[in-house]
Protein backbone atom coordinates (compact mmCIF):
# COMPACT_ATOMS: atom_id res chain seq x y z
CA UNK A 1 0.00 0.00 0.00
CA UNK A 2 1.40 3.57 -0.90
CA UNK A 3 0.00 6.72 0.62
CA UNK A 4 0.72 9.36 -1.38
CA UNK A 5 1.86 12.85 0.17
CA UNK A 6 -2.04 14.70 -1.02
CA UNK A 7 -3.55 12.19 1.60
CA UNK A 8 -1.79 14.14 4.17
CA UNK A 9 -0.89 11.06 5.96
CA UNK A 10 -2.55 10.76 9.98
CA UNK A 11 -0.69 10.04 12.65
CA UNK A 12 -2.12 6.38 14.23
CA UNK A 13 -3.93 6.27 17.42
CA UNK A 14 -1.40 3.85 19.58
CA UNK A 15 -3.99 3.09 22.29
CA UNK A 16 -2.08 2.33 25.90
CA UNK A 17 1.39 1.52 23.83
CA UNK A 18 3.08 -0.63 26.38
CA UNK A 19 6.77 -1.32 26.73
CA UNK A 20 5.91 -4.81 26.17
CA UNK A 21 4.14 -4.17 22.60
CA UNK A 22 6.75 -1.27 21.34
CA UNK A 23 8.05 -1.85 17.78
CA UNK A 24 11.67 -0.42 16.44
CA UNK A 25 12.27 1.86 13.79
CA UNK A 26 15.19 1.80 11.50
CA UNK A 27 16.52 4.64 10.00
CA UNK A 28 18.14 3.80 6.71
CA UNK A 29 20.37 5.54 4.26
CA UNK A 30 18.92 4.41 0.61
CA UNK A 31 21.99 5.28 -1.07
CA UNK A 32 22.35 7.52 -4.41
CA UNK A 33 19.47 5.14 -6.74
CA UNK A 34 21.12 1.92 -7.40
CA UNK A 35 19.17 -0.75 -5.55
CA UNK A 36 22.26 -3.10 -5.15
CA UNK A 37 23.81 -0.17 -3.79
CA UNK A 38 22.03 -0.61 -0.49
CA UNK A 39 23.87 -2.54 2.68
CA UNK A 40 22.93 -5.96 3.57
CA UNK A 41 21.55 -4.79 6.24
CA UNK A 42 18.83 -2.00 5.14
CA UNK A 43 17.67 -4.82 2.90
CA UNK A 44 17.21 -7.34 5.05
CA UNK A 45 15.58 -5.04 7.44
CA UNK A 46 13.65 -3.15 4.79
CA UNK A 47 12.38 -6.48 3.85
CA UNK A 48 10.80 -7.03 7.49
CA UNK A 49 9.23 -3.88 7.26
CA UNK A 50 5.76 -3.19 8.64
CA UNK A 51 5.54 0.57 7.36
CA UNK A 52 8.33 2.54 5.36
CA UNK A 53 8.54 6.30 5.63
CA UNK A 54 10.30 6.91 2.84
CA UNK A 55 11.76 10.28 1.12
CA UNK A 56 11.19 11.65 -2.44
CA UNK A 57 14.88 10.82 -3.39
CA UNK A 58 14.17 7.09 -2.77
CA UNK A 59 13.81 5.42 -6.17
CA UNK A 60 10.98 3.13 -7.09
CA UNK A 61 13.59 0.35 -7.33
CA UNK A 62 14.72 0.49 -3.47
CA UNK A 63 11.17 0.88 -2.59
CA UNK A 64 10.21 -2.58 -4.43
CA UNK A 65 12.62 -4.36 -1.94
CA UNK A 66 10.27 -3.85 0.79
CA UNK A 67 8.19 -6.60 1.42
CA UNK A 68 4.46 -7.14 -0.26
CA UNK A 69 2.55 -6.22 2.80
CA UNK A 70 4.52 -3.25 3.81
CA UNK A 71 2.55 0.17 3.76
CA UNK A 72 4.63 2.67 2.02
CA UNK A 73 4.16 6.03 3.42
CA UNK A 74 5.20 9.25 0.93
CA UNK A 75 7.02 11.95 2.85
CA UNK A 76 9.12 13.59 1.19
CA UNK A 77 9.93 17.33 0.30
CA UNK A 78 10.93 19.11 -2.66
CA UNK A 79 11.86 22.83 -2.91
CA UNK A 80 9.01 24.92 -1.88
CA UNK A 81 6.76 22.38 -1.14
CA UNK A 82 6.59 20.05 2.39
CA UNK A 83 3.46 18.51 2.30
CA UNK A 84 4.68 16.59 5.64
CA UNK A 85 6.12 18.43 8.10
CA UNK A 86 8.75 16.89 10.20
CA UNK A 87 6.88 17.30 12.91
CA UNK A 88 4.09 15.25 11.38
CA UNK A 89 7.21 12.61 10.37
CA UNK A 90 8.75 12.68 13.84
CA UNK A 91 5.16 11.75 15.02
CA UNK A 92 4.30 9.16 12.58
CA UNK A 93 7.48 7.20 13.29
CA UNK A 94 6.80 7.04 17.11
CA UNK A 95 2.50 6.06 16.66
CA UNK A 96 3.68 3.25 14.55
CA UNK A 97 6.16 2.14 16.50
CA UNK A 98 4.04 2.50 19.92
CA UNK A 99 1.65 0.15 17.42
CA UNK A 100 4.44 -2.33 17.41
CA UNK A 101 5.59 -2.37 14.24
CA UNK A 102 8.98 -2.27 12.46
CA UNK A 103 8.92 0.84 10.77
CA UNK A 104 11.81 2.01 8.49
CA UNK A 105 12.47 5.72 7.94
CA UNK A 106 13.82 5.64 3.94
CA UNK A 107 16.52 8.34 3.55
CA UNK A 108 18.47 9.09 -0.02
CA UNK A 109 21.98 8.83 0.48
CA UNK A 110 22.84 8.56 4.26
CA UNK A 111 20.55 9.60 6.89
CA UNK A 112 23.37 11.89 8.91
CA UNK A 113 24.30 13.40 5.39
CA UNK A 114 22.05 16.72 5.00
CA UNK A 115 19.34 13.97 5.89
CA UNK A 116 18.13 15.71 9.24
CA UNK A 117 18.45 11.86 10.55
CA UNK A 118 19.79 13.11 14.09
CA UNK A 119 17.10 15.20 14.63
CA UNK A 120 14.89 12.49 14.17
CA UNK A 121 16.78 10.05 16.48
CA UNK A 122 17.03 12.82 19.14
CA UNK A 123 13.19 12.54 18.74
CA UNK A 124 12.49 9.14 18.84
CA UNK A 125 14.71 8.85 22.03
CA UNK A 126 13.32 11.40 24.12
CA UNK A 127 9.93 9.24 23.14
CA UNK A 128 11.72 6.00 24.47
CA UNK A 129 11.60 4.75 21.11
CA UNK A 130 13.77 2.45 20.07
CA UNK A 131 16.12 2.49 16.89
CA UNK A 132 18.78 1.65 14.82
CA UNK A 133 20.74 3.52 12.18
CA UNK A 134 21.88 1.81 8.98
CA UNK A 135 23.87 4.09 6.96
CA UNK A 136 23.61 4.33 2.77
CA UNK A 137 26.40 5.32 0.36
CA UNK A 138 25.85 9.14 0.26
CA UNK A 139 25.29 11.02 -3.06
CA UNK A 140 28.71 11.99 -2.94
CA UNK A 141 30.67 8.76 -2.64
CA UNK A 142 28.40 7.48 -4.76
CA UNK A 143 27.98 9.52 -7.97
CA UNK A 144 31.35 11.02 -7.91
CA UNK A 145 32.66 6.73 -8.40
CA UNK A 146 30.01 6.46 -10.95
CA UNK A 147 31.35 9.61 -12.65
CA UNK A 148 34.73 8.18 -12.49
CA UNK A 149 35.82 11.58 -10.44
CA UNK A 150 37.90 10.61 -7.49
CA UNK A 151 37.28 12.97 -4.48
CA UNK A 152 40.55 12.55 -3.37
CA UNK A 153 43.81 12.27 -5.60
CA UNK A 154 47.46 12.81 -4.69
CA UNK A 155 48.02 15.01 -7.51
CA UNK A 156 45.10 16.98 -7.59
CA UNK A 157 43.10 17.22 -4.62
CA UNK A 158 43.81 16.30 -0.71
CA UNK A 159 40.73 17.11 0.74
CA UNK A 160 37.34 17.47 0.29
CA UNK A 161 34.27 19.45 2.00
CA UNK A 162 30.97 18.92 1.31
CA UNK A 163 27.86 21.91 1.39
CA UNK A 164 24.84 22.08 0.90
CA UNK A 165 23.48 24.47 -2.23
CA UNK A 166 19.71 24.88 -0.19
CA UNK A 167 18.52 28.49 -0.96
CA UNK A 168 17.02 30.77 1.96
CA UNK A 169 15.44 34.01 0.89
CA UNK A 170 16.07 33.41 -2.02
CA UNK A 171 19.70 33.50 -1.54
CA UNK A 172 22.68 30.60 -1.07
CA UNK A 173 23.95 30.47 2.59
CA UNK A 174 27.21 30.17 1.78
CA UNK A 175 30.51 30.86 3.49
CA UNK A 176 32.89 31.00 0.11
CA UNK A 177 36.33 31.82 1.29
CA UNK A 178 37.03 28.30 2.76
CA UNK A 179 35.57 26.85 -0.16
CA UNK A 180 38.61 28.41 -2.44
CA UNK A 181 41.36 26.40 -1.48
CA UNK A 182 44.17 24.74 -3.40
CA UNK A 183 44.33 20.95 -4.02
CA UNK A 184 40.77 20.78 -2.63
CA UNK A 185 37.27 19.13 -4.12
CA UNK A 186 33.78 20.81 -3.13
CA UNK A 187 30.90 18.69 -3.22
CA UNK A 188 27.63 20.70 -3.67
CA UNK A 189 24.44 18.98 -2.51
CA UNK A 190 21.21 20.20 -3.92
CA UNK A 191 23.06 23.11 -5.64
CA UNK A 192 20.94 22.85 -9.00
CA UNK A 193 18.88 26.09 -8.37
CA UNK A 194 21.41 28.26 -7.10
CA UNK A 195 24.21 26.77 -9.73
CA UNK A 196 25.16 30.14 -11.12
CA UNK A 197 25.01 32.29 -7.78
CA UNK A 198 27.18 29.14 -6.51
CA UNK A 199 29.48 29.77 -9.13
CA UNK A 200 29.81 33.66 -9.27
CA UNK A 201 30.71 33.23 -5.81
CA UNK A 202 33.74 31.03 -6.23
CA UNK A 203 35.17 33.21 -8.51
CA UNK A 204 34.73 36.43 -6.41
CA UNK A 205 36.52 35.05 -4.05
CA UNK A 206 39.30 34.05 -6.37
CA UNK A 207 38.46 30.55 -7.45
CA UNK A 208 40.19 30.46 -10.74
CA UNK A 209 37.55 31.39 -13.58
CA UNK A 210 38.74 27.65 -15.76
CA UNK A 211 38.11 26.17 -12.39
CA UNK A 212 37.24 22.13 -13.64
CA UNK A 213 33.19 22.10 -12.63
CA UNK A 214 30.81 18.80 -13.15
CA UNK A 215 27.31 18.05 -12.96
CA UNK A 216 25.79 14.60 -12.22
CA UNK A 217 22.28 14.24 -12.68
CA UNK A 218 20.55 10.86 -11.26
CA UNK A 219 24.18 9.66 -10.36
CA UNK A 220 24.36 5.98 -10.02
CA UNK A 221 20.93 4.81 -12.03
CA UNK A 222 20.57 4.30 -15.49
CA UNK A 223 19.55 7.39 -16.50
CA UNK A 224 22.98 9.32 -14.84
CA UNK A 225 24.28 12.50 -16.78
CA UNK A 226 27.46 14.12 -16.38
CA UNK A 227 27.73 17.45 -17.26
CA UNK A 228 31.20 18.98 -17.46
CA UNK A 229 32.81 22.17 -17.84
CA UNK A 230 33.85 25.26 -15.44
CA UNK A 231 32.45 27.03 -13.47
CA UNK A 232 32.15 29.93 -16.18
CA UNK A 233 30.63 27.28 -18.34
CA UNK A 234 28.72 24.46 -16.58
CA UNK A 235 25.60 26.97 -15.15
CA UNK A 236 24.68 27.66 -19.13
CA UNK A 237 25.19 24.55 -19.68
CA UNK A 238 22.89 22.84 -17.24
CA UNK A 239 20.59 25.16 -18.61
CA UNK A 240 20.90 24.32 -22.45
CA UNK A 241 20.70 20.58 -21.39
CA UNK A 242 17.72 21.41 -19.28
CA UNK A 243 19.05 19.66 -16.04
CA UNK A 244 16.73 17.92 -13.53
CA UNK A 245 17.11 17.35 -10.24
CA UNK A 246 18.41 14.91 -8.49
CA UNK A 247 22.12 16.52 -9.04
CA UNK A 248 25.34 17.01 -7.52
CA UNK A 249 28.19 19.41 -8.27
CA UNK A 250 31.81 18.77 -8.11
CA UNK A 251 34.24 21.37 -8.23
CA UNK A 252 38.00 20.95 -8.52
CA UNK A 253 40.98 19.91 -10.97
CA UNK A 254 39.58 16.18 -10.11
CA UNK A 255 37.14 16.55 -12.51
CA UNK A 256 39.82 16.37 -15.33
CA UNK A 257 40.07 13.01 -14.57
CA UNK A 258 36.49 11.57 -15.46
CA UNK A 259 38.22 11.81 -19.54
CA UNK A 260 40.34 9.13 -18.29
CA UNK A 261 38.44 7.52 -15.61
CA UNK A 262 34.52 7.35 -16.37
CA UNK A 263 33.50 3.70 -16.81
CA UNK A 264 29.81 3.51 -16.25
CA UNK A 265 27.76 4.34 -19.42
CA UNK A 266 24.39 5.32 -17.95
CA UNK A 267 21.39 5.54 -20.28
CA UNK A 268 21.83 9.09 -20.67
CA UNK A 269 25.50 9.55 -19.89
CA UNK A 270 26.84 10.31 -23.14
CA UNK A 271 24.75 12.51 -23.93
CA UNK A 272 25.15 15.37 -20.93
CA UNK A 273 29.16 14.83 -21.79
CA UNK A 274 31.09 17.71 -22.52
CA UNK A 275 34.56 18.03 -22.77
CA UNK A 276 36.32 20.95 -20.57
CA UNK A 277 36.49 24.46 -22.35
Amino acid sequence: MTVKPEDSPHVPATGSGSEASMGEVYLIGAGPGAPDLLTLRAARLLETADVVLHDRLVTQDVLALAGPGAERVFVGKSRNRHPVPQERINALLIAHARLGRRVVRLKGGDPFMFGRGGEEIETLMEAGVPFQVVPGITAATGCSAYAGIPLTHRDHASSCVFVAGHRRNGRLQLDYLPLVRPKQTVVVYMGLLGLEELCQGLHRQGMAADMPAALVEQGTTDQQRVLVGTITTLPAIAERERARAPTLVIIGTVVRLRERLHWFQGGGSGEGFHALK
